[in-house]
């Protein structure tokens, strides 16, 4: 390997402690699910939601998307209850519709080997996360899951991300988010840290504000991430 090549590898492995991974449009292609779910719901109290509707809301936590479709008139209680609802109709659909990504496995390995912090930093609530990492069988990969859910602010509030750099014991100038929504991009660059999107659920366009943006994990490379330090 040139010199010049093994000094931006070095570079690469040294300069970032944790790995911040959104779960839903990242680790997992769980939007049909995920949709299904809020279509069941909705079908449930008499309304119906197109799939561009759907993508709107996708990457925000449950409490603000409820709102969103019910009003803010709903209480608290009746907020949480539909949103447990609309979680509890997820979990059914995960081992049919929920599959990793791609070029996940390969990048999960490599941190693993570099010696970074992984975590799981979600807006899903946590139920949701152990579900979809257990089907997908990668939780020897992660030092933490973390769920926003219950949060008094989603994202693009940057707690979640706080949070998660926080429990990898890690600076958020040494942290790499990977995220797939424009909420989670806003929330990484008010915490400070750097982020590369992906095309998997959002539209090249509506990820500007990320500092790479890849249409998956697999045009990843060690190169890229060494032109996120510059």
């Amino acid at each position: 390997m040139p010199t010049s090549a093994l000094h931006q590898n070095n570079e690469a492995k040294r300069s970032f402690k944790a790995i911040l991974w959104d779960m839903d449009g990242v680790l997992a292609d769980s939007g049909d699910a995920h949709y299904l779910a809020w279509q069941m719901l909705l079908r449930e109290t008499g309304q119906e939601i197109t799939r561009q509707q759907f993508d709107d809301t996708f990457g925000m936590a449950n409490t603000r998307i409820v709102q969103h479709w019910f009003g803010e008139a709903l209480s608290p209680a009746e907020n949480r209850a539909l949103g447990l609802r609309k979680e509890t109709l997820f979990r059914q659909l995960v081992a049919e519709h929920v599959r990793i990504l791609p070029g996940v496995i390969d990048w999960l390995e490599r941190f693993q080997a570099w010696g970074c912090r992984q975590v799981v930093a979600s807006s899903g609530e946590m139920a949701n996360v152990v579900a979809v990492i257990d089907a997908l069988d990668i939780g020897n990969y992660f030092d933490a899951l973390l769920s926003g859910a219950f949060l008094p602010q989603s994202k693009p509030d940057p707690a979640i991300f706080l949070l998660s750099a926080a429990a990898a014991s890690a600076t958020p100038d040494r942290c790499l988010v990977l995220e797939d929504a424009p909420p989670g991009i806003e929330a990484a660059r008010r915490a400070g840290m750097r982020c590369i999107a992906l095309t998997t659920t959002h539209p090249r366009n509506k990820l500007t504000g990320a500092d790479l943006v890849l249409d998956n994990l697999v045009a990843l490379d060690e190169a890229l991430l060494t032109q996120l330090l510059n």
